[in-house]
């Protein structure tokens, strides 16, 4: 995998996300920044992660913080997990696996002993100038939006 380093630029890039509406990296510019990678909709740690930052969105916000999640689930999946959840964040749906590759988090994976391809569980936080400052690289689903604002707070 070819992942982004502390200090990298935020990768130019356009997504589709749950509404079928574009999602431009260039929209983000003098806001911090959350690009979160997760497995797939309405799964349990996936669920988990997104309400999370859903119940504390409000603070996030108010820190000038934004959030962006992608999967390479379809724009439907997306959608129905929005709508389930009340999700107040943009879901980018990437079945092509553009971003996986280009934050480099596509990739083998071990599961009960076999490998496969398949999303690593990753969030890239950016400044206000679009510089990486941070990777969490094994998420606490359960308490994501806290991680995040300790990072960007302190």
């Amino acid at each position: 995998m070819n992942q982004l380093n502390i200090g990298s630029t935020l990768p130019a890039f356009v997504g589709v996300d749950q509404n079928g509406e574009e999602i431009n990296s260039n929209d983000f510019s003098g806001k911090r920044l959350v690009v979160y990678f997760y497995p797939k909709d309405n799964t349990p740690g996936c669920t988990a992660q997104a309400c999370s930052l859903r119940d504390d969105y409000s603070t996030l916000l108010e820190n000038n913080i934004a959030v962006i999640g992608v999967s390479a689930d379809s724009v439907s999946s997306h959608k129905k997990f929005m709508d389930k959840f009340q999700l107040p964040f943009p879901l980018i749906a990437d079945t092509e696996k553009t971003l996986l590759n280009l934050f480099g988090v596509w990739g083998p994976k071990k599961f009960m002993g076999k490998t496969y391809d398949g999303i690593h569980r990753t969030s890239f936080l950016f400044d206000e100038t679009g510089n990486l400052m941070s990777i969490i690289e094994k998420p606490n689903t359960k308490n994501h939006a806290q991680e995040i604002l300790a990072i960007y707070t302190n």
